[in-house]
């Protein structure tokens, strides 16, 4: 049974999670707070190698439908190798994505419904959700100027969609934020300290940061 918390960070590319992340890292160290922090696809071997597969540049000719099954097998493996074991040990456990992102991008974007993933992800995830999922808002146009000007991120393949495919996932987030009250939208425009800011708001908001 869940005894610790679990957190997940969402967002567009060039969101600025990784940032956040570093940042988020540097205070609970800081705090003496115990935690692990995973990502998804990935996380553990096997679920790195399938992320090798999805995030391949050259495999364009991916179906929707075996890329949600892929993302769904990921997620089960590190769920079961990692992330059960932590909370039940009583950690933080700090996701850099989890299903959110399949509703979205196969979900929404894919054009699969979101209901549907859903339910495919059901059977990797048995309702173990998020306490807490941060979603980092922004305009697609200010996302990949972001990631132009980043010459040491490494290209994937969801980096090489069109506009219109980013402006896509930034309304099916909003859509789910308006869905489910785990969901707090973090400003990702502002300069990142006040982005930190909020994130470590929600936090002491929700109780799971209680610093001493």
């Amino acid at each position: 049974m869940k005894k610790g918390y679990m957190i997940s960070l969402e967002g567009g590319e060039g969101a600025g999670k990784t940032t956040v992340l570093e940042l988020l890292i540097k205070y609970l160290d800081g705090h003496n707070i115990e935690y692990i922090s995973t990502r998804e696809p990935g996380g553990v071997n096997i679920s790195e190698k399938i992320r090798d597969i999805i995030l391949d540049k050259e495999h364009t000719e991916m179906d929707g439908r075996t890329e949600a099954l892929l993302f769904a097998a990921a997620r089960r493996q590190h769920l079961v190798q990692k992330v059960i074991p932590a909370l039940e040990a009583g950690k933080l456990v700090i996701m850099d994505r989890y299903v959110d992102s399949s509703l979205i991008y196969q979900g929404y974007v894919r054009g699969m419904g979101m209901d549907e993933v859903f339910d495919l992800n059901q059977f990797a995830i048995e309702d173990l959700l998020p306490d807490v999922t941060l979603y980092f808002d922004l305009s697609p146009q200010v996302g990949l100027s972001r990631i132009n000007k980043d010459k040491n991120r490494e290209v994937n393949r969801l980096d090489l969609e069109k506009e219109s495919f980013h402006q896509k996932v930034r309304e099916g987030y909003l859509i789910l934020a308006e869905k489910f009250d785990r969901i707090e939208v973090i400003n990702a425009e502002k300069p990142i300290e006040q982005v930190f800011d909020q994130v470590i708001e929600v936090l002491r908001g929700k109780g799971i940061l209680n610093e001493q």
